[in-house]
């Protein structure tokens, strides 16, 4: 492995065994946003489409897209024999969204990986930058017909969306009317809740021109032990109605449905995450969930570890959740792994956000709280008030199990969720 200076290069020929690279991040101190650009030959982002970020994970030919490797909190997979030959640089950067510089960076890392061993790695901290609020952290380049990479660690004044016109493209939210041959405009409308108590207001728009459909996704990354069998969680939703009963989806066995009740639908299982790539599962919400139930609704949503797949701490795969209606997206990412569970094998269930329905809007909150070790025990709300009142002594659903199971394992639990 080889410790890079800013400035230095590296010719990727020789050292890539396959035909993908992986790129780690990590950063301490101050929470950034991480990007990559695809330019072309004058180095600017001629199409918009290869700006690779939280709203936009995937390049159309496939060649970039987010990927955090085992151990980082962020990253990219590339498979650069996918790039169009237009495409000349790919530029990593970071960007501050909030009031900090980055002069308060406690410190940073980027890496290269080659199917999870580590080829080089460039570290960097405050103390390299000032008042800058972006910082482009490194480049892959085409040179005489291969790819190199470049550790570049130069400071930039303004945020991400300096960093879109620096490039060539503009900010979709700052361009009141089009020009006749506009940039590429790029939606950069997030909020992170990082913190268990904070809330977000998302306005559920109204008319033909309204998103027809809210979508949720959690994911979790690989938890590094080398064990392919154990990385595997499953997203449940538990729905409160606003006269106190609980519907409960999850898959396969309770999908749900967007169209009719429960007006939640969850698109699948996935088995795991690996090495390479994290692991996610999508939930879609029916926007008009409050008029079709009469009400304000709430909805919690919960990653859980079987029991069946091995004892291992849920907080090691760094579950997150992602909630997106039109071009608004809420990340609910609370850091699991400072809770004083996140070292608890034994606990298999965490609730990553709960958020409230009602007739205009959606409040989103991250949750930040786990099940008791040793219970698998599900997540119920109940009302208190106009709040949601959150606690671990819902019935216990396994998945792929027999329902007459469950009533064994709940006869003392006088809670049920309805069908």
């Amino acid at each position: 492995m080889e410790n890079l200076i800013k400035g230095q290069r590296l010719a990727l020929s020789g050292l890539v065994t396959g035909n993908v690279v992986q790129l780690g991040l990590a950063s301490a101190g101050v929470a950034l946003d991480f990007a990559c650009f695809g330019l072309d030959a004058a180095g600017k982002l001629s199409d918009d489409r290869y700006m690779t970020f939280f709203n936009q994970p995937r390049t159309p030919c496939g060649g970039v897209e987010t990927a955090a490797p085992s151990g980082d909190a962020a990253g990219f997979s590339y498979q650069l024999d996918r790039l169009p030959a237009s495409i000349e640089r790919l530029v990593v950067t970071a960007a501050i969204d909030g009031d900090a510089t980055m002069a308060q960076l406690g410190s940073g890392h980027l890496r290269l990986l080659d199917g999870g061993r580590e080829l080089a790695r460039y570290t960097y901290a405050g103390a390299d930058f000032a008042q800058e609020k972006a910082v482009m952290l490194g480049e892959f380049y085409r040179k005489d017909g291969s790819w190199r990479f470049m550790a570049v660690g130069q400071g930039f004044n303004g945020g991400l969306d300096a960093l879109v016109a620096h490039f060539g493209g503009v900010v979709a939210q700052a361009v009141a009317e089009p020009e006749p041959a506009p940039p590429p405009k790029i939606s950069l409308s997030k909020i992170s809740l990082t913190k268990a108590g904070q809330t977000h207001k998302v306005s559920l728009e109204k008319g033909a021109g309204a998103p027809g459909k809210l979508t949720v996704k959690a994911s979790w990354v690989d938890n590094g032990d080398g064990d392919d069998d154990n990385d595997d969680l499953d997203l449940r939703v538990g729905i409160l109605l606003p006269n106190g009963q609980m519907r409960f989806i999850q898959a396969p066995d309770t999908p749900g449905n967007f169209g009719a009740m429960p007006f939640v639908r969850h698109l699948g299982d996935v088995a795991g995450a690996s090495g390479k790539e994290p692991a996610t599962e999508t939930v879609e919400v029916n926007p008009a969930l409050a008029q079709h139930y009469g009400g304000t609704v709430g909805l919690v949503f919960s990653v859980y570890s079987a029991v069946a797949n091995g004892a291992v701490s849920v907080a090691s795969m760094r579950p997150k959740m992602v909630m997106q209606y039109g071009e608004q997206i809420v990340e609910c990412a609370f850091d699991f792994r400072l809770s004083k569970a996140a070292d608890d094998d034994t606990v298999y269930t965490y609730v990553i956000g709960m958020a409230r329905i009602t007739p205009d809007s959606i409040i989103l909150e991250p949750s930040g709280k786990t099940s008791e070790p040793g219970s698998e025990a599900t997540p119920w709300l109940s009302w208190q008030g106009e709040n949601l009142q959150l606690a671990f002594n819902g019935p216990v659903v396994f998945k792929g199990e027999d329902k007459e199971d469950e009533d064994d394992c709940n006869a003392d639990n006088p809670r049920r969720y309805i069908a």
